[in-house]
């Protein structure tokens, strides 16, 4: 079974500084319909004007990734790490038992574009930690690269929860096939360009849930970057 979450669907506002999209209630964006998907209980789509940015805030007890798609966007935490996240990387953040950070785009000229996923650990009450690494492109061209999952699973960032997250770059035309086990489900977000899914199309900021499914099929239409969660 497919459950397609259209782009338009997602809730959305426009700060002026800030234009976001909401995959699942957040915020201000409440839908009882739309809490996650399984594990998974956040996507936000920002693009982030220059010079503005998420001034210091706490979190706790969640697994956020951020995953910038255009642009740089520069972290700062209270763990003591300051970093600036680019296009080709994947940063990990543990709040656990409480972190502050902030997230600032700090180009004079240029738009950062990026999504940020939240997923719930698999226990309350984590040391807080952090993971940034680079992802080279030709590692998902074609191919659903595993950036991030279990400790172990030879992902390319740690993920305190049963979740395995695939990235992957396709042409158009080209084909990748995901095996899903019995129990499992998944969740495809498209970053970027068009795809089909099992037939189905899909277009840049599409999601899709999938249950009871032995595999999904992607093909891209045009240029595209997708997201695919295999979840418990």
């Amino acid at each position: 079974m497919i459950a397609l979450r259209r782009a338009d669907a997602r809730g959305h506002f426009d700060f002026g500084w800030l234009d976001t999209r909401h995959t699942f209630s957040f915020a201000e964006y409440y839908d009882p319909n739309q809490m996650g998907f399984r594990t998974l209980r956040v996507i936000n789509e920002d693009r982030v004007q220059p010079g503005r940015g998420f001034p210091t805030h706490g979190h706790r007890d969640m697994e956020i990734v951020s995953y910038v798609l255009e642009g740089a966007l520069q972290h700062r935490d209270n763990l003591g790490t300051g970093s600036v996240i680019r296009p080709g990387e994947i940063q990990r953040m543990s709040a656990g038992t409480g972190v502050t950070h902030s997230e600032f785009n700090a180009s004079a000229s240029e738009l950062v574009h990026f999504l940020q996923i939240w997923i719930v650990p698999d226990r309350p009450g984590r040391e807080p930690s952090y993971e940034q690494k680079t992802i080279p492109d030709p590692d998902k061209r074609g191919t659903l690269r595993l950036i991030a999952g279990p400790r172990a699973s030879a992902s390319v960032v740690t993920l305190h929860q049963d979740v395995r997250l695939y990235s992957v770059l396709l042409e158009r035309e080209q084909e990748v096939v995901h095996e899903l086990r019995p129990e499992r489900h998944a969740w495809v977000q498209v970053a970027r360009g068009a795809v089909t899914l099992d037939g189905q199309p899909l277009w840049h900021g599409d999601g899709a849930a999938v249950s009871a499914q032995p595999s999904l099929r992607l093909i891209g239409v045009e240029l595209a970057e997708v997201l695919v969660f295999d979840l418990a």
